[in-house]
């Protein structure tokens, strides 16, 4: 029980050395009753801000009643998605208005279900041990809700007394932010609303690049090196399919993986240009003679000059997604597909290939430091914009020097529901290559420790049986 007069001695717990602390004394009945009526009269001028010409600001003290705060990651899961939930838990200690920080079980499904778990409970050390976790600690989601869903999240959300919520994930995500800010608005509820990035694909636009894209890029790069090496020992054709429907970043990553100039990737091929089946055949031939083998980096998301995608013309069978789209993650039909069409048109008899499908997503010990450090600042950041600004928005990361970034916060309408591609000046003019502005663009996102390969010079022993005549 409080002791007398402590009845909002949380936030004072809170910040005692280490943390241990901040569940143990809860806000007294008195306290809760006083937060109820701020509410009431935070709904009160709501109804009366709807018929001012411009609204007010939504972060008066006056509304601040319940000092809770949600937090949920949707989409894919990435290696460094934890550190921006963490950055998120950590910094919202910090203030003394915050009394309870929730998170969601498998994001907004795990909001309209009500499964909610109290991460003020954990302990400072094990959240530093989650944000090195790969994945999504909380779970995640693949539910894309339309204004109807929004609807039942903004109930749980008031239901709960929710004053902040942070949505972890890509541009989907940040349009189920937007939708539910819209509703508060209309509601006149006191709800802060903010998006945090996160995306492998690197697909957000307004954003130099997004947390999740630097390891996994790390890893397309590292494991296409690996296999040029292996090409190199048993020569062959190599293909390599990457995720990427509509950006070809994460494949093009791959070109950070050679070292010499007859290294592979010798062709990359991305959605942001035409794939033509014919042409790819006769690129495939003409390296083949020129090294002896040949190793392509191909995205999922190729497609022919109508926008087909290439794996659904050339497989009779493919599933589809729970938005309609065709499942290009998560099987091996292109590559195999592909490495089909070299075998029987251009008679080769060595040709391999891989889907990397989950691998680049969450591979465990394969993480850019610069990746880690940032995902924890976005998360940082949300609190500290949600805290101290005026507006909902979604986090954006922007380049300041080579190499710095700082942290702005977009207008959510103009992240959510949009896709970046590939700048052109980043794909070579040929299609099937990167630029040096893309490699320069890159290679500080990759992080420290990227492991190097080397050769053995060659230094020839003259023949005896064979000499030439």
């Amino acid at each position: 029980m409080p002791r007398k007069g402590a009845t909002e001695s949380v936030s004072d717990i809170r910040a005692t050395p280490g943390g241990a602390a901040v569940v143990d004394r809860l806000p007294t009945a008195t306290t809760r009753q006083r937060m109820r009526r701020r509410v009431l009269q935070c709904g009160k001028a709501g109804a009366q801000w709807r018929h001012r010409t411009v609204p007010p600001s939504r972060t008066e003290d006056s509304c601040v009643a319940s000092g809770k705060i949600l937090v949920a990651q949707g989409g894919g899961p990435t290696a460094v998605i934890n550190q921006s939930l963490v950055g998120v838990a950590l910094e919202a200690r910090r203030f003394s208005s915050i009394e309870r920080i929730y998170g969601a079980h498998h994001g907004v499904r795990g909001i309209i279900n009500e499964d909610l778990v109290d991460l003020t409970q954990e302990t400072h050390h094990n959240l530093e041990l989650v944000a090195g976790t790969p994945a999504s600690a909380l779970g995640s989601t693949r539910d894309k809700p339309d204004l109807a869903y929004c609807q039942e999240i903004f109930k749980v959300l008031q239901a709960h007394e929710i004053e902040h919520f942070f949505y972890i994930g890509g541009n989907d995500s940040s349009d189920t932010v937007r939708i539910v800010s819209l509703e508060a608005q209309k509601a006149g509820y006191p709800l802060r609303c903010i998006h945090i990035p996160k995306t492998i694909d690197n697909d957000l636009v307004g954003n130099d690049h997004t947390p999740g894209f630097p390891s996994a890029a790390r890893f397309v790069a590292q494991a296409f090196a690996g296999a040029n090496l292996d090409n190199a020992a048993l020569p062959g054709v190599y293909v390599g399919v990457v995720m990427g429907r509509h950006a070809g970043f994460l494949t093009a990553a791959s070109a950070l993986g050679k070292k010499f100039p007859d290294d592979g990737p010798h062709l990359i091929y991305l959605p942001e240009r035409t794939f033509d089946l014919e042409k790819f055949l006769a690129d495939v031939k003409a390296m083949y003679e020129r090294h002896g083998r040949c190793v392509i980096a191909v995205s999922e998301g190729i497609h022919d000059a109508s926008g087909t995608p290439m794996a659904a013309l050339l497989a009779k069978d493919l599933e589809h997604d729970a938005h309609g789209n065709v499942q290009l993650s998560g099987n091996g039909a292109l590559a195999d597909l592909l490495c089909e069409e070299i075998k029987s048109k251009l008679k080769i008899k060595r040709v391999r290939g891989d889907t990397f499908g989950y691998l680049q997503r969450s591979f465990i010990g394969c993480v850019s430091d610069v990746d880690q450090r940032e995902a924890r600042e976005v998360g940082e950041k949300a609190v500290q914009f949600a805290m101290w600004g005026k507006r909902d928005g979604s986090v954006a990361i922007k380049r300041t020097g080579f190499y710095s970034v700082d942290y702005e916060l977009l207008p959510l309408e103009a992240v959510a529901g949009k896709t970046r591609v590939m700048e052109d000046e980043f794909i070579a003019p040929c299609g099937t290559d990167v630029t040096d502005a893309f490699r320069l663009y890159l290679r500080p996102l990759l992080g420290s420790g990227m492991p190097d390969a080397f050769r053995l010079r060659h230094n020839p022993v003259a023949k005896v049986l064979h000499q030439a005549p």
